[in-house]
């Protein structure tokens, strides 16, 4: 196999089979997950490279350093496995089948529904479901609050769990997929801006911006997409307040889904009991239940099929 390739048709069959397969628990209990392995690599070389007290200029060094070494260990094995499965009768299926490890579409959809479920039965169980997905602090939330931060995260999770994925294995292959999993695993871990990370992490998050602002346009342009009669007023929404958030990405999907509900995203929250104010998103009401966390589920289904169909005609016209 020529590096890289385009494999829009193995995409699509990994996005189709992760929808309702996803990743076993028998498997996780045998073997773990492959993010689980990436995790303890960032952990080492966190422990090994991330020293305190030096320079900024030496702290981002450093942190580069691990980022490639990170990097080199998704890419090189993943680039000797793809080149093998070409050469071994059904290795596309068992190509497929990896891919889908690093696809959280059918995890995601079961941690928000877990939500929606648990705000059935109390207050308590929603905040206990919604604080395994979120950062902020659960019980500050009441029954709007928890739906606003379960829907956030799913339309945010939609772009770099499953969109960016997806994205970078249909252009790049399995080697793309591993790589783009990587720099997000270590942004997840290590980007963020606490003392310890400032530098050490900055490499990790710059670069997971860079790679996730393909996807989190697509993303946006996938929700505006699912009601179709109000896409212009729902890309106008979005073009207008995904500036205003901190991330250059995260804004994106978050204000087409609080377009294309109705729903006002954003606002005051509170992490480790610390008060921060975001941005608002979309122009809707503020004030959610768990009847809305089952309509954004509806919005991500339809745009994640929408997101199979694109993929099929690729395959089928390229």
């Amino acid at each position: 196999m020529d590096w890289p390739v385009l494999v829009f048709g193995r995409a699509a069959l990994a996005l189709l089979i992760e929808r309702f397969a996803g990743y076993p628990q028998e498997l996780f209990a045998r073997l773990s997950h492959p993010v689980v392995w990436l995790g303890k690599l960032i952990e080492q070389l966190d422990k090994s490279l991330n020293v305190q007290g030096v320079s900024a200029q030496e702290g981002r060094l450093r942190g580069a350093v691990a980022l490639l070494l990170l990097i080199a260990a998704a890419f090189i094995p993943s680039v000797i496995i793809a080149q093998f499965l070409e050469q071994v009768p059904f290795g596309w299926l068992a190509e497929i089948l990896l891919a889908t490890t690093l696809i959280a579409q059918k995890s995601m959809r079961d941690h928000v529904l877990a939500v929606y479920d648990g705000l059935g039965r109390s207050l308590a169980d929603g905040r206990a479901a919604v604080s395994r997905i979120v950062g902020r602090d659960p019980a500050a939330l009441d029954e709007s609050g928890v739906s606003k931060a379960a829907l956030e995260s799913l339309a945010e999770n939609a772009s770099d769990g499953i969109v960016a994925p997806v994205i970078w294995y249909a252009l790049l292959g399995l080697p793309g997929l591993a790589v783009y999993k990587a720099i997000n695993t270590a942004d997840s871990m290590i980007g963020h801006k606490s003392e310890r990370y400032q530098y050490f992490g900055w490499a990790a998050a710059r670069l997971d911006d860079l790679v996730n602002l393909p996807a989190s346009r697509l993303t946006g342009l996938l929700f505006a997409a699912t009601d179709f009669k109000n896409f212009g007023r729902i890309v106008e929404v979005m073009r207008r307040d995904a500036p205003k958030h901190q991330s250059p990405n995260a804004g994106w999907p978050e204000a087409a889904m609080a377009a294309v509900l109705g729903l006002r995203f954003g606002g005051p929250r509170s992490y480790d009991g610390e008060r921060v104010e975001l941005p608002y998103m979309g122009e809707g009401r503020g004030d959610m239940d768990r009847s809305d966390i089952k309509r954004g589920l509806k919005v991500f289904s339809t745009a994640m099929w929408l997101l199979f169909g694109g993929l099929v005609v690729l395959h089928l016209i390229i």
